[in-house]
């Protein structure tokens, strides 16, 4: 999450639309899953729950939802019926071999952070000044609902498959390494050029207005924080050739031994960013493994060897139970992350593969798999602009010159957790408009079909 709540997002690239092609029906059973050029080995047989690939038609790309065509512009009867007539073309135009699970682990990790950040996030107004807050500051009480909401290892578990698959199909087909990673960096970076631009006229006009300083950092903050995100899996991503076999237990080493200087032999704080790259690098080498082919029982074991872990740094080690930052707590478990992040992110894992199965068969329905495909093909603006949508609202309660409760008090009580729960459809009612004005930049970001990956 951000510094506020340190979750970040996380976020995501944008998912690639292929060129138009004809609209084909899917079978009825759940669609093959992605595989890497070369077969897994007998000795390691496939992950549970994923179907063999189809090596008669051309694999689509592995970026995101690859709809046999454009976004669906037409415009369709109003209701039920619209909505159904809209699943009905976006489920056609996939391909058969598209594996929907995948995608829809995307999707979920999306939501989980913008919740996460709606609601252990507050801005909260004293004395003419703004200020970050958060709920698990003061109810402790509720740090297992980070445990809901902080998924960036699921991000980077997808990160690292989809980078691994990616990078295998740009080779077989002739395509340069640069080339390969100029797409996909423009692919994640285009859209922030937008947020950028905005946040810095809205700092100029803050600044001009006469707003101190203090809140001007404050919202500034918030909102580009989660850009961190972005930064560590476009490094991860340039160097997909060199980790794509690389085990997973290497990275996890060097965060353990970084723990154990910072914690156990007071070493000094600035060693615990080593674990910036090192911490999210064992979800993402876990995805390269995940593309060549997993044992059976791989998910089981993440799940519940990474709980076990988990439970046992935080009961009897000291880390703190939230999986997210804490304003004023002297730990966080994100900011640098800590070895109790690693070992929570492999449980979460474990749990996203043991779920591939029952998503492909919930995602054979059209209007779910419709729903899945529509995030995912606006997953960078969703996640760089979520927190846009709540400042703009805040900031829009304050000229009713009351503090409103769920929105500018003191995040000390239930009162405010069920006042925030109140205020999530307005955050994404202004969410849809920011993306209504900025998702042209993501789509802006799209390439030839040729020179996708």
């Amino acid at each position: 999450m951000t510094s506020t709540a340190q979750t970040h997002r996380h976020h995501p690239e944008a998912p690639a639309v292929p060129a138009p092609a004809p609209a084909r029906t899917a079978p009825a059973g759940p669609p093959p899953a992605h595989r890497a050029p070369a077969a897994p080995s007998p000795a390691r047989p496939a992950l549970a729950g994923t179907a063999p690939a189809n090596p008669t038609p051309a694999a689509p790309s592995p970026e995101g939802p690859a709809l046999a065509g454009p976004p669906p512009t037409r415009r369709s009867p109003s209701g039920r019926r619209g909505w159904r007539a809209l699943a009905h073309r976006i489920d056609t135009a996939t391909p058969p071999t598209r594996d929907r699970a995948t995608d829809a682990l995307r999707a979920l990790a999306i939501l989980g952070v913008v919740l996460g950040h709606w609601l252990v996030t507050a801005l909260v107004t004293d004395s003419g000044t703004v200020h970050a807050s958060s709920p698990l500051w003061h109810m402790p009480q509720l740090a297992p609902a980070s445990w809901l909401f902080q998924t960036l290892a699921v991000f980077f578990l997808v990160g690292g498959h989809v980078g691994s698959r990616s990078l295998a199909a740009a080779r077989a087909r002739g395509t340069s390494y640069h080339r390969w990673l100029g797409v996909r960096m423009a692919r994640l970076f285009r859209p922030v050029a937008a947020v950028l631009a905005v946040w810095t006229v809205v700092v100029v006009v803050l600044l001009g207005s006469g707003v101190d300083q203090k809140s001007v950092y404050a919202l500034g903050k918030l909102v580009l924080s989660p850009l961190w995100f972005l930064l560590v899996l476009a490094g991860l991503t340039a160097l997909t050739p060199l980790v794509a076999r690389l085990h997973p237990a290497w990275p996890m080493a060097v965060v353990a031994g970084v723990d154990l200087v910072r914690f156990g032999l007071d070493g000094p704080a600035w060693l615990g960013w080593a674990n910036v790259a090192a911490a999210w690098l064992v979800p993402y080498c876990l995805g390269a493994a995940w593309a060549r082919g997993l044992p059976r029982a791989t998910g089981g074991v993440l799940l519940s060897a990474g709980a076990a872990a988990t439970a046992a740094l935080v009961l009897w080690a000291g880390y703190p139970a939230a999986m997210v930052g804490v304003p004023g707590a002297e730990i966080s478990n994100l900011h640098p992350p800590t070895l109790a992040a690693v070992t929570f992110g492999l449980a979460q894992c474990g749990a996203a593969l043991l779920l591939l199965g029952p998503l492909r068969r919930v995602l054979r329905r059209p209007a779910v798999w419709a729903a899945v495909a529509l995030v995912n093909l606006s997953a960078m603006t969703i996640f760089l602009w979520h927190q846009t949508a709540m400042i703009a609202v805040t900031a829009t309660g304050l000229l009713t010159g009351a503090a409103l409760p769920g929105l500018h008090t003191v995040p000390d009580g239930s009162g405010w957790v069920l006042a925030r729960l109140a205020w999530l459809p307005v955050f994404a009612g202004v969410l849809v408009v920011c993306w209504a004005a900025f998702r042209t930049q993501e789509r802006g970001a799209r390439v030839p079909a040729a020179d996708r990956a």
